[in-house]
């Protein structure tokens, strides 16, 4: 697939209500945007309570995009993500 944006002109945003930080995203992105770990206590706070029941069962992981100013919006990881946790968002 062939990636046409620029870096930064689009950036992955993560749903925390629907991430369950099983990694796919991790795994198929070529430009290591994403990284799976332990939700935030305090984003983890802010959801509604039935996403924060569904991330104890999950572990509390979920995907962080630290490195979304490399994203190339190649889509890799919208179409991987079984919860469809991820949407492009065009920054410009």
């Amino acid at each position: 697939m062939a990636c046409k944006a620029q870096p930064g002109d689009f950036v992955p945003v993560v749903d925390r209500r629907r991430c369950e930080g099983k990694g796919d995203c991790v795994d198929v992105c070529p430009y290591n945007v994403f990284e799976v770990r332990t939700i935030d206590a305090a984003e983890h706070q802010a959801l509604p309570w039935l996403a924060r029941v569904k991330l104890r069962v999950h572990g509390m992981q979920t995907a962080y995009t630290p490195g979304a100013d490399s994203c190339l919006a190649c889509g890799l990881c919208v179409a991987a993500c079984p919860e469809r946790a991820i949407t492009l968002v065009e920054t410009t």
